[in-house]
């Protein structure tokens, strides 16, 4: 199973992100990811066998993060593979500090893969055929967090989808 943790969006917020999704599609074109899809990725695990998946699922259910605010305010691009997204301009210790311990949970778990930079961001597009982001609306947005999600990726003809795991309490 293609797994990864991650913080979803309020309605409210993600309604707002897909609009912002809209406007970089009409500018940049490529693959707009849908509203559902939206998420902030803490730490990606790739495949993990089926008889690890109970223990994962037991040590989020036990996690409880603090909880914090991640001001959105600028636009940003991956020019490999054509990534369009929103984010922080300046670094959220806090965030920094729950993708740091979920990987110290993880590693004790057995899990590898921790990145060497974490760069907190929503991709909204996908294999964008511009990566002009100049003229884009500013962005100004909070999100308020408090739960962690574990989803599992698979990929359909349209693009990726997720699907909850578990959710942190």
């Amino acid at each position: 199973m293609r797994l990864f943790l991650a913080l979803e969006p309020p309605d409210a917020l993600r309604a707002r992100l897909g609009a912002l999704a809209d406007s970089a599609h009409a500018r940049c074109g490529g693959r707009r990811v849908p509203d559902e899809s939206l998420h902030l990725t803490l730490a990606f695990l790739g495949e993990v066998e089926t008889s690890r998946v109970e223990a994962l699922v037991e040590w989020l259910q036990g996690e409880s993060p603090a909880g914090g605010e991640w001001r959105l305010d600028r636009w940003g691009t991956f020019r490999r593979p054509g990534i369009v997204w929103v984010g922080g301009g300046t670094p959220d210790p806090a965030l920094d500090a729950l993708q740091a311990r979920l990987w110290n949970g993880l590693e004790a778990l057995g899990h590898g893969g921790r990145p060497t930079r974490f760069v907190p961001h929503v991709t909204l597009l996908r294999r964008a055929a511009r990566l002009s982001i100049e003229a884009l609306p500013p962005v100004n947005l909070a999100w308020r967090w408090r739960r962690l999600t574990l989803l599992r990726s698979f990929t359909l003809q349209d693009g990726p989808r997720y699907e909850v795991v578990a959710r942190s309490s």
